[in-house]
């Protein structure tokens, strides 16, 4: 991880949670929780955790101010995380995801006010772009009710506003590590330290599959998300979390409906169309954005 080619980790990552969007719902229809679908998918980041750490030769960075920021990003997306599962227990998904998936917006924001980012004038239209496309992407016309009071909709803001503030504090986490990988150990330990709280919100009265489309499938898609992670990490160490942040987000679910059509021939409609067409137009732009060396505070 020398190389310091944001746009490749960048796209990894795209691969990896395009192909872990299109196949994430399988177990939970097969009847496996989405509650223990996160347990599944804290062990997977233990690995990738594991594997980081053979990276820095197991040297993790064990300063306080690092630990912090490591734990701060790890609890925002894992904690967002489970807050999802409660808000789709009442509110209507599809005005959910819209709401959560536009949370780059607040990353690009606490960007260019605290870490004074710029881009070009041409890459400003292109991370307009991929907002767009996040918003386009995700919106469904689906009908289901608005959903029961209004605490799903106030935990799907607080979702949009940590998911957002994630991505800064990942940055500044960078700009403060001798290495991105202690970084992804610190957000691999908090994801397993809210474990007991996912165990918590599963409903074991209910039949639970654990044959292999039950916890064996939803570790191989799971292993994807986390190898998404910790690839994100490092595109955040060597690009700017105003590009990085809406670009990552607006690719991967081109990738997912994509797939979504190939594998259960679902036609998207129009505005989705629309938002895949802005993604890779986001994408042309984006790439031509030059790497930014991290400053390391020592």
């Amino acid at each position: 991880m020398k190389k310091n080619n944001w746009l490749i980790y960048a796209l990894i990552t795209m691969v990896t949670w395009g192909v872990w969007g299109a196949l994430s719902e399988i177990p939970a229809k097969e009847g496996f929780p989405s509650t223990l679908t996160y347990v599944v998918w804290s062990i997977t980041m233990i690995i990738c955790a594991l594997i980081a750490l053979k990276n820095i030769h197991f040297k993790l960075d064990t300063r306080k101010k690092s630990i912090m920021l490591g734990m701060t990003t790890g609890l925002l997306g894992a904690g967002g995380q489970l807050l999802l599962f409660q808000a789709l227990l009442d509110g209507p998904a599809y005005i959910i995801f819209p709401i959560t998936s536009l949370s780059p917006i607040v990353t690009v924001v606490l960007s260019m006010l605290f870490l004074k980012e710029k881009a070009k004038p041409l890459s400003i239209i292109g991370i307009i772009l991929a907002l767009v496309a996040i918003f386009c992407i995700s919106y469904s016309n689906a009908t289901g009710g608005a959903g029961n009071g209004f605490l799903w909709l106030i935990f799907a803001i607080i979702i949009f506003i940590a998911w957002g503030v994630q991505g800064f504090i990942m940055k500044v986490a960078n700009n403060n590590s001798p290495d991105a990988e202690s970084i992804f150990v610190y957000m691999a330990i908090s994801a397993v330290l809210l474990v007991p709280v996912a165990l918590f919100m599963t409903d074991f009265s209910l039949d639970i599959n654990l044959g292999f489309k039950g916890p064996y499938l939803s570790f191989i898609i799971q292993i994807l998300n986390a190898i998404g992670a910790l690839f994100l990490v490092y595109a955040m160490r060597y690009g700017k979390a105003m590009v990085v942040s809406p670009l990552t987000n607006a690719l991967a679910p081109v990738l997912t409906v994509i797939l979504s059509l190939i594998l259960y021939k679902v036609f998207p409609p129009t505005i989705q169309i629309m938002g895949i067409i802005a993604a890779l137009i986001a994408v042309f732009i984006l790439s031509s954005e030059p790497d930014e060396t991290p400053v390391i505070k020592k």
